[in-house]
């Protein structure tokens, strides 16, 4: 690594710790150079999604690294140590072998936006404190509610992620319902006893930050009605109406229906507009999770995919997933703006309300944050530097990957594949023999689970597990657009040879 300035061996001055100084220009730079090789040498430059090092081997590595020293040791020497002991030791993302989770390869464009939003601090609670990131989010959140389809009176906010979308976008279902079914200020006077008989509906497949919202909103999870799914793991309509009637008949009180634009596992998208169509019918904020499945919107091949999300009345979407942003990156989007009444506060030291009427844009009331990132500038530098065709083009790779991956676990006889992908998640599992399993699946949980251990522990390959059924299952999330066939064939052919021998161990017990 190279020389920096005197600063960062521990001999320090407020001129060149803080920028404007006097001589920190220079210390920046070597600075954001130093980081730069650190990040070359462990993550551009690393052979494989992961050491292999279990916990315990982390907390002992780690165990002499003093986080709160009485002196310092420099930054370069900081860097070395960090670079040896946190980065080395960090899942490897961009790495085409690393396909477990919803953790997608940043874009480098917004690796460098990343730097200049965190280097200028903005905070976009008020509009003193982020003058041109206020406008700037006010004008992209408008241009990114017509990309989803929403019409001028949109509004919306960039938040950290689906978890803080879906809750906002919950709480301002419960708030509008109890204002204007029981002329009830649920901010102000909080929750009537009819509360207990509210409730959410959504897909058996759901995302839990829906019951976690509801147990945040106060109703408890059991406020959620887990709907059941089709074939295909989408929300079922016809199991809808048979849940709405069930409320009915006990005296509950729907307010609420969340559809699911990619699941988890499965990247299953609901029947958004057979969703849109019971919500008018009953009255109910519907409120779509497009976490995962937001990209869509970007491509010409597949955003019909997504038709009735413009008929919800908010939406979650991560940049931080399928738009291959840093994370955290996520956006909610509110149809009607003017529903931000029913959360909406005024502080006078942040948004007096003569700041409202003057049209300065503070952003803190369409926000459960105060302070904020400017989040918004990672996906406006992707955006401006390729344009939607190419980044819609980089999403379009990762489906067509998963169709043909898919299609290669269903012709292998030792794997099993549980449906056709709907976006780039594949399910699968390694299948031993019948015979030797008893018929209990126990078997076949105890292989895949080792499998998964197995390839983590050498380093191999990162993939996830989850379970169908109650089986145990493993999990391909192919978000990286540099992963090939060739990477995944890789993958699976040592999937079947750790299968095998992992079988064999099990007869011979």
């Amino acid at each position: 690594m190279s020389g920096v300035p005197a600063y960062a061996d521990g001999r320090t001055t407020a001129e060149t710790l803080f920028l404007g100084g006097e001589g920190s220009a220079e210390s920046y730079r070597a600075a954001m150079r130093l980081a730069e090789e650190a990040v070359v040498e462990t993550v551009v430059e690393g052979d494989a999604p992961y050491s292999g090092r279990s916990p315990e081997r982390l907390r002992d590595r780690l165990a002499d690294l003093e986080c709160l020293p009485e002196e310092g040791v420099g930054f370069e020497r900081t860097v070395r140590q960090v670079a040896d002991l946190v980065l080395a030791d960090s899942v490897n993302v961009s790495h085409p072998a690393c396909a477990a989770h919803l953790q997608c390869p940043p874009l480098v464009p917004s690796l460098a936006a990343e730097a200049m939003l965190t280097a200028t601090n903005q905070s976009l609670d008020s509009w003193d404190q982020s003058p041109a990131a206020s406008v700037l989010e006010e004008r992209f959140v408008g241009r990114l509610a017509a990309l989803f389809g929403y019409g001028e009176d949109a509004d919306g906010v960039f938040t950290s992620g689906g978890t803080a979308s879906n809750f906002l976008g919950l709480l301002l279902a419960r708030n509008r319902h109890l204002a204007e079914e029981h002329d009830r200020d649920a901010r102000r006077d909080g929750l009537p006893p009819e509360a207990a008989d509210l409730r959410i509906l959504s897909s058996e497949a759901a995302h839990f930050t829906a019951a976690q919202a509801a147990a945040h909103l106060g109703l408890g999870e059991r406020a959620v009605v887990e709907v059941e799914t089709d074939d295909d793991f989408r929300l079922s309509p016809a199991a809808l109406d048979e849940a709405l009637s069930r409320l009915d008949d006990d005296g509950r009180e729907p307010f609420a229906l969340v559809g699911t634009a990619g699941t988890t596992d499965f990247g299953s998208v609901d029947p958004l507009d057979a969703l849109a169509d019971r919500a008018d019918e009953r009255g109910l904020w519907f409120h779509v999770d497009a976490a995962y499945g937001g990209a869509l919107a970007l491509s010409d091949r597949h955003r019909d995919r997504l038709s009735g999300i413009e008929r919800a009345d908010s939406l979650a979407v991560d940049f931080h997933k399928l738009f291959y942003q840093p994370i955290s990156c996520g956006l909610f989007l509110l149809r009607d703006g003017d529903d931000y009444r029913h959360v909406a506060r005024n502080a006078a030291y942040l948004n007096p309300e003569g700041d409202d009427a003057a049209g300065v844009p503070n952003l803190v009331s369409k926000s459960t944050q105060t302070t904020r990132r400017f989040d918004a500038l990672k996906p406006l530098v992707a955006f401006r530097t390729l344009g939607r065709r190419r980044l819609a083009a980089l999403v379009e790779h990762t489906l067509d990957l998963a169709t043909e991956v898919a299609a290669r676990i269903a012709a292998d006889p030792d794997l099993e594949l549980v449906t056709e992908p709907a976006l780039n998640a594949v399910v699968f599992r390694y299948v031993p023999s019948s015979a030797a399993d008893g018929g209990d699946g126990g078997r076949a949980d105890r292989i895949n689970e080792a499998i998964r251990d197995a390839l983590l522990a050498e380093g191999d390959a990162v993939l996830a597990r989850t379970e169908v059924d109650g089986r145990t299952h493993l999990k391909f999330t192919l978000l990286n657009p540099r992963t090939t066939v060739e990477h995944a064939e890789g993958i699976l052919s040592r999937v079947t040879a750790l299968g095998r021998d992992l079988d064999a161990a099990e007869v011979g017990r």
